[in-house]
């Protein structure tokens, strides 16, 4: 099988590494519109070798769009022309708006997959072939797709090394919203509230485990997160809000001195620990 990437940062570039090494994948070609990104994904050897869009279409078996959700849905209106053979993947963050965007001449063809893994580095660079190994990866309104599609990119992450969960796109978006999106609006809150408040020194001197935890995510990608917060904003919000009510319940704990209640509210919380 002759497979296509277009995006060749984090995900795609670490896709690429993973089908390699599979046997039924015969040649892994590559695109992105940041040429760099394309230079350095070759000499990484994360694909076998660049293409244009163009040939991708005609050439390959299996398309994946690693790419932001605003750009997939840009690009999936230029697909339209490929073969009733060709899969295409989604690896997008959200999946409502992308599969509305879908062009009826390709829903068919079309497989809307999220995998749970990443980090905040991005580039090809960033990659690494173990990343979505072990990963969860969501594939969503399936019954819409070809089952010889839904099946090809089942076996493929599979080998992968992934987990497949199927969901529909609208409880994906809403889940997705408070477990992915929501704590990257917090840490990017977090980092902009303490860059305000304290100087590089103290941050540098005093930022320890658990502020260098929780703000590791804002190094994340702004131009894709802002994409997502736009394709999300209706459940982002909803998730927001539900933050704000729990934030505003520990500030009035404190300032009301209830250090029995807050320490219930606290162990409450901890419960997170017979699940993680």
């Amino acid at each position: 099988m002759h497979v296509g990437i277009i995006g060749l940062g984090l995900i795609g570039g670490s896709l690429g590494l993973a089908l390699k090494d599979m046997k039924l994948i015969a040649k892994v070609s590559g695109y992105d519109l940041d040429k760099n990104n394309e230079r350095d994904a070759l000499n990484l050897g994360l694909i076998d070798e660049i293409i244009s869009f163009d040939e991708m279409k005609k050439s390959c078996d299996m398309i994946f769009l690693a790419i932001p959700v605003e750009a997939i849905i840009k690009v999936m209106q230029n697909l339209t022309d490929i073969p009733s053979s060709t899969t295409i993947v989604d690896l997008g963050s959200t999946k409502e708006q992308i599969l509305r965007s879908c062009p009826n001449q390709i829903r068919n063809n079309f497989v809307a997959a999220h995998p749970m893994a990443g980090t905040e580095n991005s580039g090809p660079k960033a990659a690494f072939k173990t990343l979505l190994n072990g990963a969860v990866v969501v594939v969503c309104d399936d019954k819409n797709a070809d089952e010889f599609h839904v099946k090809r990119v089942v076996e493929i992450l599979s080998h992968a090394g992934m987990k497949i969960v199927f969901m529909d796109s609208k409880s994906h978006d809403h889940h997705v919203g408070i477990i992915s999106h929501l704590p990257h609006v917090i840490s990017y809150s977090l980092v902009n509230s303490t860059l305000k408040e304290e100087n590089k020194r103290n941050i540098l001197l005093l930022a320890g485990g658990s502020f260098s935890g929780m703000a590791r995510i804002a190094k994340s990608n702004p131009q894709m997160w802002s994409d997502i917060f736009k394709q999300n904003k209706d459940n982002l919000l909803e998730a927001i809000a539900s933050f704000k009510n729990e934030l505003e319940i520990c500030e009035n704990m404190i300032r009301d001195e209830k250090w029995d209640e807050l320490k219930d509210w606290m162990q409450t919380a901890r419960g997170l620990r017979e699940i993680l």
